[in-house]
């Protein structure tokens, strides 16, 4: 059986060196981790991760808690926190949550048992997460990504909510639209979507305007057109929909569409996320864009900061606003 000296002296290197390029290859140039890992490849070696983990008591495996992987705004973020992970060593554990609060109690309870190193994830609600507070009594370093709401003992990584749809609000009523709504998913399953809500709010009042009722949804990424109808009476009709993220926003475009109405002719529909299939429908998505791999890259680098004791500061990345074919100005 081949054993990990004989992969140092392929590699040309000492046991040391060639242990450490496995458990801790940040530390090793990266030549040198080259050359061991083609020797161990060559020789079909295969490090004990289960030995190394009883010895230095870490598993460098970093739990991740996602509510959804339907969604491609968290499955680029994971791509992004994956690669990152990959390159210091570390594997990551995934679990989903589907927005329900108990099951994410539920995931963070088998993670601390699975001795995971860190965690980073995206709750429901942070102010009212059961969840954050069993993790804030644990000594295990953590990163929030989309939940910027959360304690202060926290370390979350998002884009600004409120100021993005305020932002969004404020070119639609450029545009010369007044009669604009906002269409959301169950909003106690998710802080982001109540952060939206105050952002078309401040833009509606800031103009006058009065901001309508949220249009709630039984589902994230469904729109139920026949609570759409109400909306669209003649005669008061809105002219404008912002919705909490780009699935909504695609499905309530195929809801209008079937009902009769045009996009954007008759009515405009403005996304949240910037995912990549906005783009590559017809009429094209306009949709604010978070940055979706340099919030997964973010978060990764904050947890090995907190691994190696370096301070670490919560961050509010930048947004942008995706022009798309989905807007146009007001008709009436």
């Amino acid at each position: 059986m081949t054993d990990l000296l004989t992969v140092a002296r392929l590699a040309g290197v000492s046991r040391t060196t060639a242990a450490r390029a496995f458990s801790e290859p940040e530390k090793v140039r990266e030549a040198t981790r080259d050359k061991v890992y083609a020797a161990s490849e060559t020789l079909g070696f295969r490090p004990n991760y289960v030995a190394r983990q009883l010895r230095t008591r870490s598993t460098r495996i970093i739990g991740v808690m996602l509510p959804t992987l339907r969604n491609p705004v968290f499955c680029e973020q994971l791509q992004a926190m994956e690669n990152s992970a990959r390159e210091r060593g570390y594997s990551l554990m995934i679990a989903t949550t589907d927005y329900d609060a108990d099951r994410e109690s539920r995931v963070l309870e088998n993670m601390l048992r699975q001795r995971v190193d860190g965690m980073i994830l995206t709750v429901a609600n942070a102010c009212e997460s059961a969840c954050l507070r069993l993790l804030a009594q644990e000594s295990l370093p953590a990163v929030l990504v989309h939940n910027p709401a959360a304690s202060p003992e926290f370390i979350t990584i998002s884009v600004d909510n409120r100021q993005a749809i305020c932002q969004a609000t404020r070119h639609l009523l450029a545009l010369g639209h007044r009669r604009i709504a906002m269409i959301a998913g169950p909003v106690r399953q998710s802080d982001r979507a109540a952060l939206r809500y105050q952002g078309y709010c401040d833009a509606m009042t800031a103009a006058g305007l009065p901001a309508q009722p949220l249009i709630e949804m039984a589902h994230h990424t469904r729109v139920d057109v026949a609570l759409l109808r109400p909306w669209l009476a003649s005669g008061s009709a809105l002219t404008a929909l912002i919705c909490t993220n780009d699935l909504l926003a695609l499905s309530a475009i195929g809801g209008l569409q079937r009902l009769g109405w045009r996009v954007p002719t008759d009515i405009s529909v403005i996304g949240f996320d910037g995912i990549a299939l906005g783009e590559m429908v017809h009429p094209s998505l306009c949709s604010v864009v978070q940055p979706q791999r340099e919030l997964g890259a973010a978060a990764m680098e904050s947890m090995m900061n907190l691994l190696a004791n370096v301070s670490v500061s919560s961050q509010t990345l930048d947004f942008t606003l995706r022009q798309g074919e989905s807007i146009a100005p007001a008709r009436f």
